[in-house]
């Protein structure tokens, strides 16, 4: 650093801080320098579900935070444990929360004083002179006072982000238990359909053999013989497709458990067998906006789009910077400390007179419609998916007590007609066409029971998945808040 010569001493003066006052004072006169007050964003009121029938439970009881559980099976709540630990969206996320609180702390030193220090030497040669040295040592000190709080309000606006990315992790959270949970389920449906597949395939080679033998007696023409052998082609044509689209499903869960597609594989299971179906408790729309994390991270950041306004306002009052410049310099480094050269120097900016403070006020004024609204298309989304999720719910229900009535009915007549054709009574074709409706009847009723359960998932996930109710506020103390990174439950 180059030597830092003397300044002359200024203070302060009574006078010089009555002119600041005014200068204030006639700007304010001018421009609103108040910072907004917050205050949640008005969105359509909704007072009730339209179909809270569909879930049987007291309003007043909550979805635990462990919700997935309730569906009684181990294995699952080991994938939702591995997917918690090793899925890369969710360390991306927890790592944005690391980013944001650190973040935090460099809004606050905004506040602290600046320190520069430095030492240096200056050699220089003239034709016919000796070598000079000149050896100096100095530091500056800039200390921009936070008179008005903008620097604070900074810290308040990256605090609300930072709330709002620990509401994004809690939203990962609960869209990852989803899919994994989801994904699951849909294996083991697949698991189920390839083996029901497997032995519809091998009754259809039963009667292409009786037809076979019907043929050569004489009691059947050769084209439904073709209808039977076209019938087992496509059955195995779909039996190929159930097995890729259980493949597929298994990369796809590998991935969200943070395992390599194709090294992770999950052991066959029946569906009905291992997931049983939990009672959903209910949720009043009011809670909905408290409570689930996409709502709270989109007012969080309302919330720190008020507080940058509020901050662009208070950057046009005056600034009081005081700088403090001391140094040393010597033609010999021994005699460098001993005599030294010191300079204060107060001063008052006045922001307000430069058009891109003004600019930046408009521009963050500007952004709360943006941030408003997109809180508004949130909670509007929220309340669509727990209505369309109590919708699906209910009238997969309604359909599964049809199609185990079917089912029911269809076992009977098949029974039935195998004893009449036992009796020669009804003949084996009837037997076959039956036991047919019977299969496929329980593949519908298997494929909806799937379906409550994904929409048992997803309506959780709708309602907040148990994460407990935020209250979006400035928290107090200014410079003092303490936050933390560990969003975990």
């Amino acid at each position: 650093m180059a030597f830092l010569p003397a300044i002359a001493v200024r203070r302060l003066t009574p006078r010089l801080a009555l002119g600041a006052a005014l200068c204030a004072t006639l700007l304010a006169g001018c421009a609103d320098f108040r910072p907004p007050e917050y205050k949640r964003p008005e969105t359509p009121a909704k007072a009730s579900w339209s179909r809270e029938e569909s879930v049987s439970v007291s309003p007043t009881e909550t979805i635990v935070p462990n919700w997935w559980q309730g569906f009684q099976d181990p294995y699952l709540d080991q994938l939702v444990a591995r997917a918690l630990s090793g899925n890369y969206d969710i360390k991306v996320l927890a790592a944005r929360i690391r980013v944001a609180n650190a973040q935090i702390a460099e809004a606050k030193a905004g506040a602290l004083p600046v320190f520069d220090i430095g030492a240096g030497v200056d050699i220089s040669k003239t034709t016919g002179q000796p070598v000079s040295r000149t050896y100096n040592l100095g530091g500056t000190v800039n200390w921009d006072i936070d008179i008005w709080g903008k620097v604070e309000k900074g810290v308040q606006a990256q605090t609300a982000e930072f709330r709002a990315t620990e509401a994004d992790w809690r939203a990962g959270y609960l869209s990852l238990v989803s899919d994994v949970s989801v994904t699951y389920f849909t294996i083991l449906q697949l698991d189920e359909q390839i083996a029901q597949q497997r032995h519809t395939i091998e009754r259809n080679n039963q009667i292409l053999t009786t037809y076979k033998a019907m043929l050569a007696n004489g009691l059947l023409p050769q084209i439904r013989v073709m209808q039977q052998q076209a019938e087992i082609n496509r059955l195995n044509k779909d039996l190929i497709e159930l097995r890729r689209s259980r493949d597929v499903g298994e990369n796809a869960l590998a991935t969200l458990v943070g395992a390599p597609a194709g090294d992770f594989k999950v052991p066959p299971g029946r569906l009905q067998d291992r997931v049983k179906l939990p009672v959903v408790p209910a949720g009043l729309p009011s809670q909905l906006l408290a409570r689930r994390p996409d709502i709270v991270a989109a007012e969080y950041r309302v919330l720190a789009a008020y507080n940058l306004v509020g901050q662009a306002r208070l950057a046009q009052l005056p600034s009081v910077s005081l700088t403090a410049r001391g140094g040393t310099a010597s033609f010999a480094l021994s005699d460098l400390l001993k005599s030294f050269t010191f300079g204060f120097m107060p001063s008052i900016n006045l922001p307000m007179l430069d058009p891109n403070v003004r600019a930046r006020v408009k521009t963050t004024e500007a952004n709360i419609g943006v941030v408003e609204n997109e809180y508004g298309r949130t909670v509007m989304t929220a309340f669509e998916e727990v209505e369309s999720s109590l919708v699906n719910v209910d009238a997969h229900k309604k359909q599964r007590i049809e199609l185990q009535q079917q089912v029911d009915q269809l076992r009977v007549v098949s029974s039935q007609i195998e004893a009449q054709a036992k009796e020669g009574i009804a003949s084996q074709l009837e037997v076959f066409e039956t036991e047919r409706s019977l299969l496929q009847a329980q593949l519908a009723l298997l494929a909806v029971h799937q379906q409550i359960l994904s929409d048992t998932v997803t309506l959780y996930k709708a309602l907040g998945g148990g994460w407990p109710s935020a209250d979006v506020r400035n928290a107090p103390g200014g410079y003092g808040l303490k936050t933390s990174a560990n969003a975990a439950p």
